[in-house]
């Protein structure tokens, strides 16, 4: 049976994520998590330099309570889109698409706004809407333009936007 975790917000196929105030959360990285926590902290603070897309990095810490190091990140709260006009939605969109550019031009991509097929969760779980507007979570597997060849960068970027079209249509159909 897997832990149980009682402030649990979420949990990732590598992850949990806790809450540790009204203003923090708690990415939990065990031992047996195939995810770096350093790499993850590095391309979160890149991230943060550019805009405000990606959750805001705090620090790297311990859970005493847990013994497991964790990434402390600002703590989003999700609203439901669905309560909101079109028009709203689109302004929404077209601010999400200029700072998700603007990450791009700077040498970072996301790599995960629509979870492949058979990933357990939704499909846009790392895209949430919150009273700033749609923001980014999870940059486990993002990458520095820095880390990669030029192609592959493109190739990223690439696949990045086409992501970003269908999530655009999903949005804006439901």
């Amino acid at each position: 049976m897997a832990k149980r975790y009682p402030r649990r917000l979420s949990a990732g196929a590598n992850n949990v994520v806790i809450a540790l105030s009204t203003t923090e959360v708690g990415k939990l990285f065990s031992d047996d998590t195939r995810s770096d926590i350093g790499s993850e902290a590095t391309k979160l603070k890149f991230a943060n330099q550019v805009n405000d897309l990606c959750a805001r990095f705090i620090r790297l810490d311990i859970n005493e309570d847990l013994n497991e190091d964790m990434l402390v990140m600002e703590r989003l709260y999700p609203m439901e889109f669905r309560a909101y006009e079109d028009q709203i939605r689109l302004l929404w969109l077209d601010v999400f698409e200029d700072e998700l550019k603007a990450l791009h031009d700077s040498g970072f991509v996301h790599r995960d706004l629509c979870r492949p097929s058979g990933t357990p969760g939704l499909k846009y779980d790392n895209i949430i809407l919150t009273q700033t507007g749609l923001r980014l979570i999870d940059v486990g597997i993002s990458v520095l333009k820095s880390d990669v060849s030029e192609r592959m960068f493109k190739r990223f970027i690439e696949r990045e936007w086409e992501e970003f079209e269908i999530f655009k249509k999903d949005f804006l159909a439901r």
